[in-house]
């Protein structure tokens, strides 16, 4: 089978919300599980056939807190999967875990029913910035939980960490980040903190609560680029570093939009030319999936043109950035303008050029959101001059005739 497939599970139940989280994502709903567990196994049964063909090659489980779902659950939906679905042998099986829902003993389970890479939601090594965002864990508990990771001989384990959260400045960043290197994941994601519309932490800021500004944002992360470059680290994604081997093969899949299917609420999909999306309603998509009624958010066609958009808005998120004749042969399009602009990021230090592949540098990817949106607003002025009809100018008048 030569066409690979991600899937993405989403399990939306939490013990309890963060403050800064705007996933979809339900405390207090423990008692929809069991409903919400067949309507995943009805789903999948009914989605398999539509990916004959394709070999799986990542299996995600996100959330919400996946850990919180329980391991028997868990071992029951990837029993589902291998049945339905053909399923590789090294195959990179994900699930997110909060520290405070992890043992040894749901550990090993999950590692002998084929779960082989943790992301373990640390957030930061200090416990005053931790109970200031909500975090339902401890580092000390974060500790136990990378022993019993290891203890059940799950070799790929990644960190999250986030910075400028309340109350954080680079000396308390730098040392979250250095006690993260110590217990030794293969994988680390740093983010910088957003703070997101509808949040309990948006709320605390519009009463007045003071985060870290820009600057300090921009400190934390160029320190912490090269701090893991000198430990091992290699970045690969704006906010993802791993040593040699432990890249997240299922994220690279939207940064490099090959294709994947989502289940449950609020999860997305790009199959089949379409991305699709559905429903952030829990009750709406165990109903729909199990009485038969629509449970699609949002369905749409992407065109050509539009992903020569997509090209450049995911690729250039990666160090591996954009090629010259990738985007010549993929899209049919002119790459000069795109160059154009490339060579003025990269007198700027924002961009760096390897041959014919572009990629942004740390210093760009500070401000790759701005650098993006110039390349797609230049990118849609180039095709405006190509599609636009030409003002013919008309002819020249005739010659006077000659006087007599």
């Amino acid at each position: 089978m030569g066409r690979q497939l991600g899937l993405y599970i989403h399990i939306p139940f939490c013990r309890s919300k963060c403050d800064y989280c705007d996933f979809y994502s339900l405390p207090g709903r423990e008692e929809r599980m069991d409903a919400y567990q067949r309507a995943l196994l009805a789903h999948m049964k009914e989605t398999a056939p539509q990916a004959k063909g394709y070999l799986v090659d990542t299996i995600y489980f996100g959330g919400g807190t996946p850990s919180h779902y329980g391991e028997r659950r868990i071992r029951e939906l990837l029993a589902q999967i291998r049945r339905r679905f053909e399923v590789a042998g090294n195959a990179e099986i994900t699930l997110e875990a909060n520290p405070e829902s992890v043992d040894k003993k749901s550990m090993v389970r999950l590692r002998r029913a084929g779960v082989n890479r943790i992301s373990l939601g640390m957030q930061s090594a200090n416990d005053e910035e931790l109970s200031a965002l909500h975090r339902p864990h401890t580092f000390r508990q974060v500790q136990e939980a990378v022993e019993a990771i290891r203890a059940a001989k799950i070799k790929n384990l990644s960190l999250d960490l986030i910075y400028g959260l309340p109350g954080q400045d680079l000396v308390s960043w730098r040392d979250s980040l250095e006690k993260a290197i110590s217990l030794g994941p293969q994988h680390l994601s740093c983010y910088g903190l957003k703070v997101e519309e509808h949040t309990p932490l948006h709320s605390r800021v519009l009463r007045g609560e003071v985060l870290p500004d820009d600057d300090a944002q921009a400190d934390m992360y160029l320190w912490t680029v090269a701090r893991l470059e000198a430990a091992g680290y290699r970045q690969y994604e704006i906010s993802n570093f791993a040593q040699p081997g432990f890249q997240s093969r299922h994220n690279l899949k939207y940064w490099l939009m090959r294709p994947y299917l989502g289940f449950g609420p609020g999860a997305h999909s790009d199959f089949g030319g379409r991305r699709f999306s559905f429903m952030r309603d829990l009750d709406g998509y165990i109903d729909g999936v199990l009485e038969g009624r629509p449970i699609i958010d949002s369905d749409d066609l992407i065109p050509k043109r539009e992903r020569s958009g997509e090209y450049l808005m995911l690729r250039l998120r990666t160090t591996t950035g954009i090629e010259e004749w990738e985007y010549r042969r993929e899209y049919f399009m002119n790459f000069d303008p795109i160059e154009q602009k490339l060579d003025e990021f990269e007198h700027n230090g924002w961009a760096e050029r390897d041959g014919t592949r572009w990629r942004l540098t740390p210093l760009g990817f500070l401000i790759s959101n701005q650098l993006i949106g110039a390349l797609l607003e230049r990118q849609e002025s180039a095709t405006l001059e190509t599609t636009l009809p030409k003002v013919r100018e008309a002819p020249p008048p005739p010659p006077p005739s000659p006087q007599d």
